[in-house]
């Protein structure tokens, strides 16, 4: 299959809104590098850096009531999804006004009131999810969509057939969005999978599926587009192989000895960002100093978010049995 390209539907304030919201992404996950190595964030942490094109093009085409199952690299879905930095800052620095409370930290991000679900640790945890969260919209009549989102990992797991077969028995609206960025951790696509055109594979369920330029903003938000209105329409599950490429390592304990260091020259050589942004220069739509006021304006929102999320408290000792189940002892 040949990967869908932008088409110039988006508006001249849609294309700028996707631009904002990859560098606020870029901004985010480069700080939390910085806080990362002073020691301020403990535990994993999963970078976007490279793949924001995903999270911008896909999650502005879906609306409020609409549900997002996400990954454990989801910081970039976070944020595309409006959960404020200030709140996503506290959870990285574990504090009680983050939006898990502290208690889910980088790879745990959540947020009920914006329908945003996870954050999941467990590779292909989320797709089950979604099919449920599908299944319940498709019984209650609800006109709603899932987007699930997860790597090409997944697509190794039994979850994943399971969950793919049922949505498309069932007709549910999800739309299942493979990130494929072509390293499952450490392990090569073709090395993990036998047959690496994905969007092939799940079309054999009889998913309508097609692959996406997952480096560029304005296909995938194109894509997204054509998939959710197919899925309000009844159609059924739709499937998108979002083809993108992470710039950093798995984690920041992973020392990225897999990969070829000129194939990641290569990639960021189609950088989503300066590729967009040089876009909008070329077509007039923005010059220098709108770029500049445009950095500076998230330059000072994370800044803020930083100082906030820093001062939030920790949660008291006495809470910390608090949201917390298991078995009776007597």
């Amino acid at each position: 299959m040949t990967a869908l390209d932008a088409t110039g539907s988006l508006s001249v304030q849609e294309r700028i809104d996707l631009l904002r919201t990859m560098i606020r992404i870029r901004r985010f996950e480069e700080r939390c590098v910085r806080l990362y190595s002073a020691e301020e964030i403990r535990g994993f942490l999963h970078l976007y850096i490279g793949e924001e094109a995903v999270a911008a093009g896909l999650l502005r085409e879906i609306g409020p009531d609409d549900a997002v199952v996400s990954t454990y690299r989801e910081h970039g879905h976070a944020i595309a999804r409006g959960i404020p930095m200030p709140t996503l800052m506290a959870e990285m620095f574990g504090r009680a006004t983050g939006c898990s409370r502290g208690r889910g930290g980088s790879m745990h991000l959540f947020d009920a009131q914006r329908r945003f679900y996870g954050g999941n640790a467990i590779v292909g945890g989320g797709l089950p999810v979604a099919v449920g969260l599908g299944l319940a919209d498709a019984m209650r009549e609800r006109p709603r969509v899932t987007v699930c989102l997860f790597g090409e990992g997944a697509m190794a797991e039994g979850e994943f057939h399971e969950s793919l077969n049922l949505a498309a028995l069932w007709r549910l609206p999800v739309l299942f969005a493979c990130e494929n960025n072509r390293y499952a951790m450490g392990t090569a696509l073709a090395r993990e999978h036998a047959a690496t055109d994905l969007a092939l594979r799940a079309a054999s369920y009889g998913l309508m599926s097609w692959p996406v330029d997952g480096m560029d903003a304005e296909a995938v938000a194109a894509a997204t587009r054509r998939a959710v209105t197919s899925i309000r329409g009844g159609a059924g599950p739709c499937f998108l192989e979002l083809r993108t490429y992470r710039f950093r390592a798995h984690s920041l304990y992973d020392a990225d000895r897999y990969r070829d260091k000129a194939e990641i020259e290569e990639w960021k050589a189609r950088d989503p960002i300066p590729r967009l942004r040089a876009r909008l220069l070329a077509e007039g739509v923005m010059d220098e100093a709108a770029l500049r006021e445009l950095e500076a304006t998230v330059a000072a929102e994370l800044e803020d978010a930083v100082t906030t999320g820093r001062a939030g408290p920790l949660e008291p000792v006495a809470d910390l049995t608090r949201y917390v189940y298991g078995e009776p002892t007597s």
